[in-house]
C-alpha cells in the first residue's frame, strides 16, 4: 500500500510532517493550501479514516498509525483557541 508523508503548517507557525498509509490524502488537501483549523480537522479525520479502512481491507485490520496521527493532530489542533480564524497550511506532500 503506498504511504505518504503530508507537511503541515500550524497557526503559530509550527510545521509537522504527518504520516498517511494511503494515498487518499491529495484527495482531501491541496500543497499550498490553507483551511480553516475546523475544515483542516474534518478533512483530516475523513482522510486518515478512510485510509485506515482501506488497510483494513487489504490487511483485515485497521492501520494504529493512521489513527495515531488523526489523535496527534487533534490534540495539536486543541492548542488553539475555539472559534479562532486560525488556518493549517499544507506545506507540502512527502
Amino acid at each position: 500500500m503506498p504511504e505518504m508523508h503530508f507537511r503541515v503548517r500550524w497557526p503559530d507557525g509550527s510545521e509537522e510532517r504527518c504520516y498517511s498509509p494511503s494515498l487518499v490524502i491529495h484527495d482531501y488537501f491541496q500543497p499550498g493550501a490553507a483551511y480553516p483549523l475546523p475544515e483542516f480537522l474534518r478533512r483530516s479525520r475523513e482522510a486518515l479514516q478512510i485510509a485506515s479502512e482501506r488497510v483494513r481491507a487489504k490487511y483485515g485490520f485497521a492501520c494504529s498509525s493512521a489513527l495515531d496521527q488523526l489523535a496527534r493532530i487533534e490534540a495539536r489542533a486543541s492548542d488553539f483557541p475555539p472559534g479562532d480564524d486560525a488556518a493549517v497550511r499544507i506545506v507540502a506532500f512527502d
